[in-house]
């Protein structure tokens, strides 16, 4: 584990600035090969207009941005939790963009980043997380050892940058 990597919410006042950061993150995960619903090529305009829309959520009060950032203060990796439900899903909340920085991957920063997001959470009242990946993925081993369940695989569910085809494994996690 990093100990040099800080893991804190973003709060309303401060999420707009920190959207260019945040677009670094997502094109490189994008160009690494992530399917996180870009395509390639991925366009700063595009990565940019996506976070955005991000921060105006966390303004709103939808969803709770937590970014990851080493010892210079680089924003090295991101998670979400989409609070604003439906009104007879009060309880739930769903992670979103949890993206690591190609440099930043296997230090510990995604587990850190998926506590974080089980604690804000529990925080805002939620007890039931769910999310969805690409199936065989790095991110399915972490989501399993962080005590998510599997639900299912929907195959063909999405597209790789590339292009191709790829199933998607649901998840669920049960707060306590």
């Amino acid at each position: 584990m990093n100990e040099n990597i800080d893991v804190r919410r973003v709060g309303a006042d401060e999420a707009l600035t920190y959207v260019e950061a945040l677009a670094d993150v997502l094109i490189d995960c994008v160009e690494g090969g992530a399917s996180v619903s870009f395509m390639l090529p991925i366009s700063r305009a595009t990565a940019v207009e996506f976070w955005t829309h991000v921060a105006q959520g966390v303004v709103r009060h939808e969803r709770i941005l937590l970014v990851a950032e080493d010892a210079q203060g680089k924003v090295v990796g991101t998670v979400q939790v989409v609070i604003d439900q439906p009104e007879n899903q009060p309880h739930r909340g769903d992670i979103a963009k949890m993206l690591v920085a190609r440099r930043a991957r296997r230090k510990g920063v995604a587990q850190r980043l998926m506590a974080a997001a089980d604690d804000a959470a529990r925080t805002a009242g939620k007890s039931v997380l769910v999310l969805d990946t690409v199936t065989g993925g790095d991110a399915e081993r972490l989501y399993e050892r962080a005590g998510w369940q599997r639900v299912g695989i929907v195959p063909n569910y999405a597209l790789m940058p590339d292009g191709t085809l790829c199933a998607t494994t649901f998840f669920h996690k049960q707060l306590a």
